[in-house]
């Protein structure tokens, strides 16, 4: 649990400014290669908070509006907050077709916010930016006396262990502070620490979880694309990545026929503000 909460600490007590530009070089990358977040989890979602068209929903952080989209489609109204400015771009051509999406340039720390409260407030893979003193106390106060706060988190896309041994070899060489794997049992307990999160705020109860585990298939080429989009490979000096990269890729073409199969937990934790 410490460990987890540290990590936490230390990506949400990055400077704003710096958070703001984070992920502006792999925003492209973002939007087309991280997965969605599948539809009968949403369905799940929706179903347990009976949000309809008449619902108000606050996101934070939408990134490129991963899961903006699949809440739209109901036609009930989204206040997103997003600091990443490329994010932001991305997200308005993605929401395009939906009126009922508005998008802010900003981050939910510098959020203003009104007198207005939302039935929900969502985050997606996103809330472990925010300070848990700041995120927790204002998505309560943002909501309903019966509002939810709904987390979705979609965990980092993984090979299976008999292919993470053969990649593990190139991470010894060019990177291997990166050598790492998280099979389902661990992702598995840092869901259920996250969930811990929430209640012991002391701002939430009624904690309901679920999850869904998928599989897609990437080209090497795309899987590298997927990677760039990770904190820890975003930190990585540009000789580095570009060493790691070529001999990842040189890997998967030559023992793994040019693609990997992976597999990844979808994730909801909804709970109600406390009375």
């Amino acid at each position: 649990m410490e460990d987890l909460k540290q990590t936490i600490i230390s990506y949400s007590s990055r400077d704003i400014e710096q958070r703001k530009h984070w992920y502006s070089p792999a925003a492209a990358a973002y939007n087309q290669f991280r997965p969605h977040y599948p539809q009968n989890l949403i369905h799940q979602v929706v179903e347990i908070t009976q949000l309809s068209s008449a619902s108000k929903i606050l996101e934070v952080g939408c990134g490129p509006a991963t899961a903006t989209i699949s809440f739209a489609e109901l036609g009930c109204r989204m206040m997103c907050l997003e600091p990443n400015l490329s994010f932001v771009r991305l997200a308005q051509q993605n929401c395009h077709s939906y009126a009922n999406v508005e998008i802010q340039n900003t981050s939910f720390e510098e959020w203003m916010p009104d007198v207005e409260k939302f039935d929900a407030v969502l985050a997606a893979s996103s809330f472990h930016w925010i300070s848990p003193e700041v995120g927790y106390p204002k998505a309560a106060n943002a909501l309903k006396e019966s509002g939810y706060l709904i987390l979705l988190w979609n965990k980092e896309l993984q090979p299976c262990y008999e292919v993470y041994q053969s990649l593990s070899e190139v991470y010894q060489i060019y990177a291997p502070h990166l050598d790492r794997y998280e099979d389902q049992e661990t992702q598995e307990d840092i869901l259920r620490k996250l969930g811990n999160f929430v209640i012991d705020s002391g701002r939430f109860q009624d904690l309901i979880s679920g999850q869904i585990t998928s599989e897609l298939t990437y080209s090497s080429g795309e899987y590298l694309q997927l990677l760039h989009t990770y904190s820890p490979y975003l930190k990585l000096e540009s000789h580095t990545k570009e060493s790691l990269f070529a001999a990842l890729q040189y890997c998967i073409d030559r023992d793994f026929g040019g693609s990997l199969q992976l597999s990844y937990i979808s994730a909801y934790q909804i709970a109600k503000t406390r009375k």
